[in-house]
């Protein structure tokens, strides 16, 4: 998005106002033409920047041009966003990527494929041609590639199961913490005495949040189970594991412990396809499981579709 026509160029300040970094944005303060109004201009959504210490910073700059901060306005300076976006079986029966560029990336770990168009890529998290299931994906080589390939914002799409009678198969979530007890984390630290506190970046989220209504609603805050598969947890399991958590999965805390480690920001969303078994009623299997992923595919279309749309 190009800044507001009314917004005259920084170097017209004299002196100029002084420009600020930080490794989620960068921050200039300019005067509009007409009201002398201060607009902050950041590559991504930073909503809470009022109150935050960049806030107060814009506050004394105007202050000392003797100006006055009339509000403040976040929107898109540096043009197109650099995201990857990770998803599994929706990929594949989506034509939405048919026309985007098949590339291969190799790791240390192993080759991936993925598509690009642009400055995004998509990335089938359980590979091509033969995908793999969820216990045998390659996600050391998956985050891997997407770190050398220069992205550091992921955003993730999972199928999950329900275990909240009050998020219904078609709902859409975002998972702020996760529960992966089955596998333990997996990690690129295997030679090395390190390690770190685990969790969800979720920086875009606030601002897809925002963008997606009122056609989506994301409830955010959730809490993902993570269990090993391929099969299904058995009704038992599912018994101890709705007081872990909201949503039940297969690979998201893979992605996000890697991600966190090589200094990605993984951001999580997540489409119930169905309520986990044995709850409210209802008994999963894989067949079952696959009539229902394709009865989302068209909103998970829809989805993908205005995500290009705002990081486009």
């Amino acid at each position: 998005m190009r800044p507001p026509p009314s917004i005259h160029p920084l170097l017209s300040l004299s002196p100029p106002l002084p420009s600020l970094t930080h490794s989620h944005f960068s921050l200039c303060v300019c005067p509009c033409l007409f009201n002398f109004e201060f607009v902050v201009c950041t590559p991504v959504a930073f909503p809470g920047f009022p109150g935050s210490p960049w806030g107060a910073l814009a506050k004394r700059l105007c202050a000392y041009r003797q100006l006055r901060l009339v509000q403040v306005r976040v929107f898109c300076w540096h043009g197109v966003m650099k995201i990857a976006f990770v998803s599994g079986t929706s990929i594949v029966n989506s034509d939405l990527f048919a026309h985007w560029e098949a590339r291969s990336a190799t790791t240390k770990y192993g080759t991936i494929n993925y598509k690009t168009n642009g400055s995004h890529v998509i990335l089938n998290r359980h590979g091509t041609g033969f995908p793999k299931p969820p216990h045998s994906i390659n996600y050391r080589a998956n985050i891997r590639a997407l770190a050398d390939l220069g992205f550091k914002d992921v955003l993730s799409l999972n199928s999950v199961g329900s275990l909240r009678l009050n998020l219904t198969p078609g709902a859409i979530v975002s998972c702020s913490d996760y529960v992966c007890l089955q596998q333990g984390p997996q990690t690129f630290f295997d030679d090395e005495l390190r390690g770190g506190a685990a969790g969800i970046d979720n920086n875009l989220i606030p601002m897809i949040v925002e963008k997606l209504a009122p056609e989506f609603t994301i409830q955010t805050g959730k809490v993902y189970v993570q269990m090993r598969g391929p099969r299904f947890e058995t009704k038992a399991e599912i018994q101890i594991i709705k007081n872990w958590g909201d949503v039940v999965g297969m690979t998201a805390a893979h992605e996000a412990d890697l991600c966190r480690e090589i200094g990605l920001r993984y951001n999580s969303l997540a489409i119930i396809d169905n309520y986990a078994n044995g709850f409210a009623g209802e008994e999963i299997d894989f067949v079952k499981f696959k009539d229902l992923v394709r009865d989302n595919q068209a909103r998970v279309n829809r989805l993908f579709q205005r995500l290009l749309e705002i990081f486009t």
